[in-house]
């Protein structure tokens, strides 16, 4: 990694990482030299998957993005991304509601450091109404792994049904 590598940071709970989720990798990874995922905690939600049972998901999904790398955090999503040497932070966006939180999150990582530039991605259209909760309320409810597939990279299907069950 030369100094003047552009190196992103895309932070999430990633539990698990949905076809959205996926979607903002690809569109990001080739827009730097490095993006970093970083899995944080969410002490507000529980975790269906350990952080290091994410990371190895997020891995084989990313698997044919050479650029990316995946690894946990603690702590503030800024100093994680100073951690790595990184200057911008990708953040995705699905519902118009999201940029309300958003946007108070951006601001907030702007007074802890200024040096940190956020960069949006709005959500495909076919993307936009995924979350974690919705994909493991359908999982939870639904046999049906081609619906399931609509939601998460295939990949996925099988860990989630065994968490699951």
């Amino acid at each position: 990694m030369t100094p003047k590598s552009r190196i992103a940071v895309y932070t999430g709970s990633f539990d698990p990482i949905t076809l959205g989720h996926l979607h903002i990798i690809q569109r990001a990874a080739p827009l730097f030299d490095q993006l970093v995922i970083g899995i944080g905690t969410n002490a507000e939600k529980t975790s269906l998957f350990q952080p290091a049972q994410r990371v190895e998901l997020v891995q084989q999904v990313t698997e044919e993005l050479p650029n990316v790398r995946v690894q946990t955090f603690d702590g503030l999503a800024v100093d994680f991304v100073r951690s790595v040497d990184a200057h911008v932070m990708i953040r995705g966006i699905r519902p118009l509601t999201d940029i309300a939180g958003e946007f108070t999150m951006m601001m907030a990582n702007h007074q802890l450091d200024p040096g940190i530039e956020t960069l949006f991605l709005m959500a495909a259209e076919r993307f936009a109404h995924i979350s974690s909760s919705l994909l493991k309320q359908i999982a939870a409810l639904s046999d049906d792994d081609v619906q399931l597939a609509k939601f998460v990279p295939k990949q996925i299907i099988g860990p989630l049904r065994e968490k699951l069950r």
